[in-house]
């Protein structure tokens, strides 16, 4: 049996996380305090892939200082550099020479699927298919890949399509052969200037290849968005188990799944799960609510937060109201001083969106 490969794509941009991606790759923005990309890694190791292969863009160093050679997720990982985000088939097109004419999994780095994906590539490995794609009802089509099927196969592929055929999205999850590499060199470039896979497996269809799909019953997450970004954040944390490391005082509550890091003190405080707070952080006369993560080295006093992810070394104190629906970069400081006249004080980047009371 030929080995499955891995391919996960981890260039773009993430305009819709700025301005926390213009400093940071989005596919290592962390949900649950573990980075996007390393859930993906994680699925391909546990479907039985060792090899794989990262495409990466402009954040490749902050990618490989993240990962690594692969060695501590128990996978052998090879980057592969993508000279601009020219879509998902120029990938697969750049990626040829790892690839060599071995079948692989094609896995978009900001995305979550909470099942895993080790059935399905089981499924591709016994049955070998030329194609597999992993299908999910969504409620806004126009903003995917949609399929459509006919008799439970697939006829139609459309990216974005203004009149989506049906509800039915591309899940961030492909399966192919090599058949792909001559359907990828027989297309063109779309409207958006890009090389898109949904053009590729339309071919494949075209020329009457085995073109199967798979609709996820489960959830899953395309993070690219802080509304989904959030959502994947309170869907993992609702699986982790209770574990505090850390210094919980007496005249503190803990309620739910909740996991409180090494060296971190929680004073006066209420913490009610699920929720995550990493290493070394003062919480002190705050409330952390349900479904927050928070990195290491964070100061939370007097101020209250839920439903929000706060990256590493942020402060939060003496806030008035609470947070929530939050996505708070690292280093940040969110601050009510005390002094006259009483003003509002920002320091913004591009393209931050801020709500005051």
């Amino acid at each position: 049996m030929i080995p499955i490969k891995g391919l996960i794509l981890s260039g773009g941009k993430g305009t819709r996380l700025r301005p926390i991606t213009f400093t940071s790759a989005k596919q290592l923005v962390p949900v649950a305090n573990k980075p996007i990309l390393f859930y993906g890694i994680e699925a391909m190791r546990e479907a039985g892939i060792r090899d794989i292969g990262i495409v990466v863009g402009d954040t490749k160093n902050e990618i490989r200082g993240a990962v690594g050679d692969g060695s501590a997720f128990g996978v052998k990982v090879t980057y592969i550099e993508q000279e601009a985000p020219l879509g998902l088939a120029h990938a697969v097109k750049v990626s040829r020479d790892y690839l060599r004419e071995d079948p692989f999994v094609m896995y978009l780095g900001d995305n979550l699927i909470r099942q895993g994906i080790t059935p399905l590539v089981d499924e591709f490995n016994r049955e070998k298919p030329n194609c597999m794609i992993l299908l999910a009802e969504v409620p806004n089509p126009s903003e995917f890949g949609v399929a459509e099927l006919r008799d439970g196969r697939v006829v139609r592929l459309e990216e974005k399509p203004k009149k989506p055929a049906s509800n039915l999205a591309l899940v961030g999850v492909y399966m192919f052969d090599s058949q792909v590499f001559g359907a990828v060199d027989e297309i063109r470039p779309s409207w958006r200037n890009e090389l898109e896979i949904t053009d590729a497996i339309q071919r494949l269809i075209d020329h009457k290849l085995d073109v199967r799909s798979h609709v996820v019953t489960g959830w899953w997450k395309d993070t690219g968005k802080l509304e989904d970004l959030l959502e994947a954040n309170r869907m993992i944390l609702l699986d982790l188990p209770k574990k505090v490391e850390g210094t919980i005082g007496a005249d503190s509550t803990v309620e739910g799944h909740v996991v409180v890091g090494a060296g971190t003190e929680v004073v006066g405080s209420v913490l009610r799960g699920p929720l995550i707070i990493g290493r070394d952080c003062r919480i002190e006369h705050s409330y952390v609510g349900p479904f927050t993560s928070v990195q290491d080295c964070v100061q939370v006093k007097d101020s209250e937060i839920e439903h929000s992810i706060v990256l590493n070394g942020s402060k939060i104190i003496g806030i008035g109201a609470r947070i929530q629906g939050s996505l708070i970069g690292r280093d940040s400081e969110i601050t009510r001083p005390n002094r006259k006249p009483r003003c509002f004080m920002f320091m913004v980047g591009d393209s931050s969106k801020i709500e005051v009371l």
